[in-house]
């Protein structure tokens, strides 16, 4: 497969979790009247269950479905939300009988996730004030 498939692939997937992603948003919060938050934890669910039920499909097919991947798991997975990626990698840690790597994962990615919106604020603020 070439590099320009591959990236279209990844891109019209990452184009239809977008608008997907938005689209779930605006039905939990405008049609439902819930808070934003509550409109992430959607995604982020639906992510995680898609991206189960996508690697089960996958995995279980006779030929590697690359493309399949690209645009499911990659693109529109991977543009839906990013959680689900880091769900999926997680549990395959705990899978592989790496619990120290998994813990090691979830801890560091929250903590410095959170450390990283800290300091992006204070740089942001800090410019802004000039």
């Amino acid at each position: 497969m070439s590099g320009l498939r591959e990236v279209l692939l990844v891109g019209t997937g990452g184009f239809a979790g977008a608008v997907a992603r938005y689209l779930t948003g605006g039905f939990v919060t405008r049609r439902l009247g819930l808070d934003t938050v509550l409109a992430t934890v959607t995604a982020n669910m639906l992510g995680c269950l898609a991206i189960g039920l996508a690697v089960a499909w996958l995995e279980a097919r006779e030929e590697p479905a690359v493309a399949w991947r690209l645009v499911l798991v990659v693109g529109f997975l991977g543009s839906y939300t990013t959680f689900s990626t880091f769900g999926y990698e997680t549990v395959e840690l705990l899978r592989e009988g790496r619990a120290g790597l998994a813990l090691a994962n979830a801890l560091g990615q929250l903590l410095v996730g959170l450390a990283a919106v800290v300091a992006g604020r204070a740089v942001g603020n800090a410019l802004l004030a000039g």
